[in-house]
């Protein structure tokens, strides 16, 4: 048999790469392999994965890479291989397709047979390449599927039919009103009846990072001054940042954990969990002052901007678990290797990160922190402090001997998505702590995305990588790139950005508004598929929806349109009942929704960038948590302002000022720190 041609080698996607030299004959997804299997009338099996995803790398060792299970599928077959991470659209349809036939579970690497007309009739996850433990093995299942294609297809097509009504019922909307406040109180009680006092997080393992969920809590206490919620959010933290899903030396959190105490992860780490952590990270600080909490903001966004900044400027998706084939093993080490690197701080620093002999994971040590600084100091006669200082040095030198290793893959492709995701989170942190640099790095990924992810007509593009962009941008690229460009000019970034938002959000209602209220997850010119998705609730990212719904509200704040608000009740209210019924799904429906019902505290400041006066009184409104916020600046130097929030605000006396308004109506002007946070109405202010 000729070798199958290499069709993939072309690709951008660096997924997509790592098989293009496969014996399978694979296809990317497109016209060329719809029409090959509708004139071979074969079935296409569709193999969706990503680049950080361990157990995809798994399948494609024992499976993909096999002559004799590859020659299988190449001759029963018409083989497709999709990057999730570059078609979200084919990974909703056909993830929704296999939890309806698995009994509601899920996950990559995932395996779908369709007809020639994308219709889903068997579907699975990782398949072993021998029959296991009773169940069947790859080669079995694809012998069925072949002699059932023969035999039985009307049976199969049937399957199929059923399941394409069951996907097109499901992507329509739940709608209702919503009450905010008994979504709250039913979100709270949802997350005590499952929350692990021991460790943190909800339920039991594989324990994912609620980022999203954390900063709902910290809402609730916010509102209601609820001591459940905020030790939830914090055991939560806690756990997760002295755990070994947090890097103890490089900073940046996995993807998730293996076990319930959150120390074995998968060791990929995904640029859209730690935007997302960031940002929890963050507000956490602000609601606590806690300075760990602003320890690990500091080092998930110096990762980012040390370890996954493209020399253009974006932001690289990914990382991997393996390096040089073997699982964590860069990030793992022995007390032996301790020793080695550190000598006689050895004893102290693995006394810290809990490296042993014995080790805690497979003979080797996942570095964690789980005892109290105090404890370790006393336990080597040394003051915390020094303890301290010790440690650091030792970590220090850890990472520095660790990046003699060899490190593990990089998913370099650049996602508008998870880039607007990271713009907002770094933009944030400048804010909240003052680091000018995230600000730069901000900006620098805005202006890159602004220039080399959209078209000649100005709309957005899905991905880049090596110079070349493509992919029409789904929902979650027009709604997270414009909240992040929203974040970056309140953090202080050029109105410029501002009105790069206004234009993304024209675009995303011109092109993704749906019937009744509410967004399609692709726009009306994308190519069509099985079904035109819509969802509402969250998942490993938050519900795009949702993210639309809060940028038009914030836009609409903004700028006093009412149409834009009005969009935004409607894409909320396009989920209501189910939102209403399961809340936990819908966290960030609550945060847009919490923005909606508050009415946004409308933030103007006054000013020349560099006045003192100016830094002080932006310092003092960072350290205040007010999620539901406007805020624009000005220098009347530059001219008039433009917009309701400015308009008409000018220096007090010569002195930079800050207007505390809802609804365009404002308080006096304050001129002194010391004065914001009566000015906001704080408590004991």
């Amino acid at each position: 048999m000729p070798p199958p041609a290499n069709r993939l080698a072309g690709s951008t996607s660096p997924y997509l790469l790592q098989h293009a030299h496969n014996p399978v004959d694979w296809h990317p997804w497109g016209g060329e392999a719809l029409a090959r299997a509708r004139t071979e009338d074969r079935p296409i099996l569709l193999s969706i994965g990503y680049s950080a995803c361990h157990w995809c790398h798994v399948m494609a060792h024992e499976s993909f890479e096999d002559p004799a299970i590859a020659a299988l599928m190449n001759e029963h077959f018409v083989c497709v291989k999709v990057d999730r991470e570059e078609r979200p659209d084919l990974d909703d349809i056909y993830m929704a397709a296999t939890m309806a036939m698995n009994h509601g579970h899920g996950g990559w690497p995932m395996t779908v047979f369709l007809t020639p007309e994308q219709q889903p009739f068997f579907a699975g996850t990782y398949f072993p390449p021998e029959d296991r433990h009773g169940r069947p093995g790859f080669p079995a299942i694809l012998r069925r599927i072949a002699e059932l294609w023969r035999e039985n297809r009307q049976a199969l097509e049937r399957v199929g039919e059923e399941l394409t009504t069951h996907l097109r019922e499901s992507a329509e909307p739940n709608p209702g009103a919503v009450d905010l406040d008994a979504a709250l109180a039913r979100l709270l009680g949802q997350l005590t009846g499952t929350f692990d006092p021991a460790w943190g997080g909800f339920g039991r393992a594989p324990k994912f990072p609620p980022a999203t969920l954390l900063r709902v809590l910290l809402r609730i206490h916010r509102r209601s001054g609820d001591g459940r919620a905020l030790q939830m959010a914090r055991r939560t933290l806690e756990g997760m940042a002295r755990g070994g899903m947090y890097d103890q030396l490089g900073g940046g959190f996995c993807r998730y954990s293996t076990d319930d105490e959150w120390l074995v992860p998968h060791f990929e780490k995904m640029l859209y969990d730690n935007a997302l952590l960031a940002r929890a990270y963050l507000e956490a600080f602000q609601v606590t002052a806690d300075p760990s909490y602003r320890q690990v903001a500091t080092e998930v966004l110096d990762y980012v901007v040390r370890d996954m900044t493209a020399p253009e400027g974006g932001f690289h998706s990914a990382t991997d678990a393996d390096s040089e084939g073997v699982e964590g093993k860069f990030f793992v080490w022995t007390l032996a290797e301790f020793e080695a690197t550190l000598g006689p701080e050895a004893a102290l620093a693995a006394a810290w990160f809990d490296v042993t002999e014995m080790g805690n994971w497979e003979g080797h040590s996942i570095l964690r922190t789980p005892r109290a600084l105090d404890e370790v100091a006393q336990e080597f006669g040394l003051a915390p402090g020094e303890a301290s200082a010790r440690i650091r040095a030792a970590r220090a030198k850890l990472l520095a001997a660790r990046s003699t290793r060899v490190p593990p893959g990089l998913d370099d492709k650049v996602l508008t998505s998870w880039n607007g995701l990271m713009i907002g989170a770094l933009a944030e942190g400048a804010r909240v702590l003052g680091e000018a640099r995230w600000l730069e790095a901000a900006s620098r990924a805005a202006d890159f995305a602004l220039q080399h992810l959209r078209d000649a007509d100005g709309r957005l593009l899905r991905s880049w990588r090596g110079g070349t962009a493509h992919l029409n941008g789904y929902l979650e690229d027009y709604a997270f790139l414009g909240n992040g460009l929203v974040d970056l000019y309140e953090a202080g970034g050029a109105e410029r950005y501002l009105v790069e938002a206004r234009t993304i959000a024209s675009r995303l209602v011109e092109a993704f508004s749906a019937p009744g209220g509410g967004f399609f997850s692709t726009s009306a010119d994308h190519e069509t598929l099985l079904v035109r998705h819509r969802e509402g609730h969250d998942g490993a990212i938050p519900a795009a929806n949702a993210a639309a719904a809060h940028l038009l509200a914030r836009l609409a704040a903004h700028e006093g349109r009412d149409d834009w608000r009005g969009a935004a009740e409607s894409a909320l209210e396009a989920w209501g009942a189910a939102l209403a019924a399961e809340p936990r799904a819908f966290a960030e429906s609550l945060i847009a929704l919490e923005f909606l019902r508050e009415g946004p505290v409308e933030l103007a400041f006054v000013g020349a960038d560099g006045d003192r006066g100016l830094a002080s009184l932006r310092r003092e409104v960072a350290h205040h948590f007010l999620p539901s916020r406007i805020i624009g600046h000005h220098d009347p130097a530059t001219g008039g302002a433009a917009g309701p929030l400015l308009s008409g605000k000018s220096l007090v006396d010569g002195r930079a000022a800050l207007y505390v308004c809802r609804e365009f109506a404002c308080r006096a002007p304050v001129t002194r720190a010391e004065d914001v946070g009566a000015a906001l109405g704080m408590p004991g202010a």
